[in-house]
């Protein structure tokens, strides 16, 4: 959805070189794709880590791309964007993802060794 959302912000131009433009919207499009992309990674990252530092530092990491989003869908909105139902669509999915990863950040409750955590029973696995 977000590469989708960055590719009609950007008017289509060529995503991977979004970080050169002089336009915010194309810097917010660039950030949007960084971050969701990186979501992913780090529930990666911490599913497949034995180590409970690897784990907290990814679920922090995970929550500052989460509140990212919602502030470039802000920004986007308050820079004009007139189709704001991609917005909202936007926010929706993410605040719908929030409260499946705050569940599965609760079902970890310390360094227990259970390696999947309880996340794939959320993701609907």
């Amino acid at each position: 959805m977000s590469r989708e959302i960055a590719s009609f912000i950007s008017h289509n131009k060529d995503l991977i070189t979004l970080y050169k433009s002089n336009s915010l919207r194309d810097h917010i499009a660039d950030s949007l794709l960084a971050d969701s992309i990186l979501i992913p990674q780090q529930i990666a990252r911490a599913e497949s880590s034995e180590s409970y530092t690897v784990r907290m530092k990814s679920i922090s990491f995970i929550n500052i791309m989460i509140r990212n989003i919602i502030s470039y869908c802000n920004g986007l909105e308050h820079d004009g964007l007139k189709e704001r139902e991609y917005l909202d669509l936007m926010r929706k999915e993410i605040l719908s993802f929030r409260k499946s990863f705050k569940k599965w950040r609760k079902s970890f409750g310390g360094n227990s060794g259970n390696k999947t955590w309880g996340f794939n029973d959320y993701k609907g696995y």
